[in-house]
């Protein structure tokens, strides 16, 4: 479902970063082709950058790119996940189960002992994407972001790997038991 993201995703990642309600809860978009050019372009350095701090991938479902999701190493020990994916595949698990590979390569091929993500509060299917992850809801930040409709608040969840290796042998439930609803964007 993941592959690393490469500069001729760009056309598949213009089809949601040009979109309104994908950037809604962003600061940035929606976007003109050459921004979304040039963020393809940097995405895709990243994994020649030495030492790497950036992991962005591709989801990829049915062989066509549906979004994207990225792994930040922040500090010691500490990462950050985000997640945006098309309209269409919204209420899917399509950013759940790519956020949670990130979380599985966080802790197991980095070696990170915390991972967090933020979401604007108002996003509320986002934040429902970090706590079905089992990320715990650590608080507000207060006007961290400016965006369009003024500065926004972040709401900050986290996961530590000693409560990942624990949630790692819980079953997950089936798609078919319970309805997914997935957020555009994880920031």
């Amino acid at each position: 479902m993941l592959r690393p993201l490469r500069f001729e995703d760009w056309p598949a990642v213009h089809e949601w970063a040009r979109r309104p309600e994908v950037c809604v809860y962003q600061a940035w978009g929606p976007n003109t082709l050459d921004e979304t050019r040039e963020f393809a372009r940097v995405a895709a350095q990243a994994w020649d950058e030495r030492p790497q701090q950036r992991f962005p991938y591709a989801i990829v479902r049915d062989g066509r790119t549906v979004g994207n999701v990225e792994l930040f190493l922040r500090s010691e020990g500490v990462g950050e996940i985000g997640y945006l994916v098309h309209p269409e595949f919204w209420g899917r698990g399509v950013a759940t189960s790519a956020a949670r590979e990130l979380l599985t390569l966080g802790f197991t091929e980095h070696g990170l002992h915390r991972i967090f993500a933020t979401c604007d509060p108002r996003n509320v299917a986002s934040a429902a994407v970090l706590r079905r992850l089992g990320m715990r809801h650590e608080g507000r930040m207060r006007e961290t972001h400016l965006i369009r409709d003024g500065w926004r608040d972040s709401d900050r969840y986290a996961m530590l790997a000693p409560e990942w290796r624990g949630a790692v042998d819980v079953p997950r439930p089936s798609s078919a038991s319970r309805p997914d609803r997935d957020a555009a964007a994880g920031s």
